[in-house]
């Protein structure tokens, strides 16, 4: 038997032992990872793993797991218990069965770009991004690559077969001018040609100079300029949270927002997996339906929830694309650009805060959409259109949909941003926001 003819296989297993429907994907991956810090290389590690991801279905009742690949006998185990499990397991409130294949993808889209994994080469990025710490003027880089190749095979008992293959890179650099002073900047890409690590150090290293000798920053409202990393995680929760079941559960701040105003009419955001090169991109879901282009939010406007098979059914509508076989979830999410420059938005701000990044964003109430979160590394008072001083100890607690409805500009020029704190890859600009409200940080 050949590897590739494994998740048919399984599926045909989990049919027999009586299950309704069945949904087997063979994911091989092939990773470098490389840690540096105090400008030196610290750690350089690369592995291959085989996982096999099973989703089983009874009718209405659902079992799933992901287990490392080791033996045809240890999968047909893990087929047993999940029927088993299944069979115990609450239903679901609609059964829709697996979507009929076969389909048709995209062949742009199953192939991917050519990267070289060459030691060497993955090294010179590394210091292509210290070198643009040390030119800016900072002192000490930190961070991590990341290079991954990926092969997912996908069979469905529904018909549903796809093979598509990825490579990706990804580097996330931090830069220090003190222990209390640094930036933070990314790059990601699935071409080499468009991976540009000294670009994102010398955007981390330019921030952390910015930075230096921060004062304990003044509570209140401020009209904010929040940069990518901190824009593309708010943006990462509008994504996330159109998801149609977190909806259903009463677990979203869209809930019953379809058609309603939901932002600024300057913001538009789209989930797109089918831009060909692009990190996030994806020929079909884990339904094995083909993935499209889904505007989520249109000049304000909520446009769609994220649908599988099963939220489609309930809330009578078809499948977006986006099955998680549990919960539906966006794979690229793309914000429209504005028409200002990042100096020109800056100008004109008479007082201000600019946030370059954020992290532990914790929500008080998800159905309402009030959370908080920290900035961090670079915070800056803005005074009559210009950077004044570096400030710190401070909150961000407000409002998700006060805070896109609140959007008074957005730059023309975006940045693709993924890294621990946004898992979802964002294309996304500078935002300006009106009365972003500031508390006191105890951290």
């Amino acid at each position: 038997m050949k590897r590739t003819d494994l998740p048919s296989r399984i599926v045909d297993l989990g049919l027999s032992r009586g299950a309704t429907d069945a949904s087997v994907k063979l994911i091989d991956l092939d990773r470098t990872m490389i840690r540096f810090s105090n400008n030196e290389v610290t750690v350089f590690k690369s592995y291959r793993e085989a996982l096999i991801a099973i989703f089983l279905m009874v009718g209405k009742h659902r079992a799933g797991s992901t287990i490392n690949l080791s033996s045809v006998e240890k999968v047909e185990s893990v087929v047993e218990r999940l029927i088993k499990i299944a069979k115990t397991s609450p239903p679901a409130d609609v059964y829709a069965p697996l979507p009929r294949g076969p389909f048709r993808y995209d062949p742009s889209l199953l192939k991917p770009s050519k990267v070289s994994f060459a030691p060497r080469r993955l090294v010179g990025y590394v210091e292509d991004a210290i070198g643009g710490v040390l030119e800016a003027g900072a002192k000490k880089a930190a961070g991590s690559l990341v290079a991954t190749k990926t092969r997912t095979v996908l069979a469905t008992s529904g018909g549903a077969q796809g093979t598509q293959e990825k490579t990706n890179l990804e580097i996330s650099v931090r830069a220090f001018t003190s222990e209390i002073s640094s930036g933070h900047f990314v790059s990601i890409s699935q071409r080499e040609e468009e991976f540009n690590p000294g670009e994102a150090g010398r955007i981390a290293g330019e921030i952390a100079v910015a930075a230096l000798n921060p004062a304990p920053g003044e509570p209140g409202k401020y009209t904010a300029l929040l940069g990518p990393l901190v824009f593309a995680d708010f943006v990462n929760q509008v994504g996330m949270l159109s998801s149609a079941f977190l909806v259903d559960i009463g677990q979203s701040f869209l809930v019953g927002k379809i058609g309603s105003e939901v932002a600024s009419e300057k913001f538009t955001l789209l989930d797109d997996p089918t831009l060909s090169g692009s990190y996030g991109v994806r020929a079909f879901d884990d339904e094995g339906v083909p993935t499209r282009r889904n505007k989520i939010v249109d000049g304000g406007v909520l446009e769609t929830y994220l649908h599988n098979s099963t939220t489609a059914k309930k809330f009578k509508t078809e499948t977006t694309g986006n099955a998680g076989l549990i919960v539906p979830r966006p794979w690229n999410l793309v914000v429209e650009p504005g028409d200002k420059t990042f100096e020109e938005l800056l100008s004109e701000i008479d007082r201000g805060i600019y946030v370059t990044n954020d992290w532990y964003l914790r929500y008080q109430n998800y159905r309402t959409g009030d959370f908080s979160t920290i900035p961090r590394d670079g915070l800056f008072v803005i005074e009559d259109g210009r950077i004044e001083k570096s400030v710190r100890e401070l909150r961000i607690s407000d409002n998700m949909i006060r805070i896109f409805k609140n959007i008074r500009g957005l730059s023309e020029s975006r940045f693709w941003i993924k890294w621990w704190e946004v898992g979802i890859p964002t294309l996304t600009p500078y935002a300006v926001v009106e009365d972003l409200n500031f508390t006191k940080s105890t951290m």
